[in-house]
């Protein structure tokens, strides 16, 4: 069934373009929220008329998205958490606590927009991927250390 998307969704493609989905995923899914419509020749025609603003709304995202991976570029995180023998901490790191400490430096990032494999479980330095926007993502580094007995 092919359907046009009415906001960009990561899996499937950007605003305003054509794509190709199972029947049962167009009308249970992206039709009823709004999130597609049916190609008919008035939403083709529809389409046309909305493309410059589809394209200005889609080069601001990028803009965003690009100025959010430059302030994250060669940012150093570090986060203090209990640890015992052999370098192992007391529960895990997870995108959660990554997110928050972006928070706290002042830089406003979802938490499913950080990308951790599996959790953080030792104490190190680690290279963490966040996602900017669609198609776009930066590096930051976290730097996992023991909390002194002060802390603790």
């Amino acid at each position: 069934m092919e359907i046009i998307l009415k906001e960009t969704i990561e899996t499937l493609g950007q605003e305003g373009e054509v794509v190709k989905v199972k029947p049962g995923y167009a009308r249970n899914f992206l039709i009823p929220k709004q999130k597609a419509v049916l190609v008919t020749t008035a939403s083709l025609a529809q389409l046309e008329k909305e493309k410059q603003a589809i394209a200005a709304r889609l080069a601001e995202q990028k803009k965003q998205a690009e100025g959010l991976a430059a302030q994250l570029a060669g940012k150093v995180i570090e986060l203090s958490k209990r640890a015992g023998e052999e370098n192992r901490l007391f529960g895990s790191v997870t995108n959660n606590d990554i997110a928050l400490a972006l928070q706290e430096a002042g830089i406003a990032v979802d938490k499913r927009a950080v990308i951790l494999p599996e959790p953080i479980k030792t104490i190190g330095e680690f290279a963490v991927m966040i996602k900017t926007g669609y198609q776009t993502t930066a590096s930051v580094q976290v730097q996992v250390v023991a909390k002194s007995i002060g802390e603790a």
